[in-house]
């Protein structure tokens, strides 16, 4: 038997910048897939509900299920506004 002393972990929340090439909505499909996969979740299920729609529907699917771990940035005012009037 070992013990060893509990580590104390602070959750580290990924940036993602929607105006780089992080934020085209294959990187972001394929971060879903990743995290989703990592988590238990059902992949198809997400990247579906995710690619139901257009990229506003993409983002608010991913912050649905990922927001407590991902925060996006950007500079376009249409997409700051569209994802705080959820």
């Amino acid at each position: 038997m070992s013990i060893v002393k509990k580590q104390h972990y602070t959750l580290r929340r990924i940036n993602i910048d929607l105006d780089g090439p992080d934020g085209n909505a294959l990187a972001i499909a394929s971060l879903a897939r990743n995290i989703a996969r990592q988590m238990g979740l059902d992949v198809d299920s997400i990247i579906n509900e995710m690619m139901a729609g257009d990229y506003i529907n993409l983002l608010r699917v991913f912050e649905k299920y990922f927001g407590s771990l991902v925060v996006f940035e950007t500079d376009q005012t249409h997409l700051i506004e569209a994802l705080n009037n959820v």
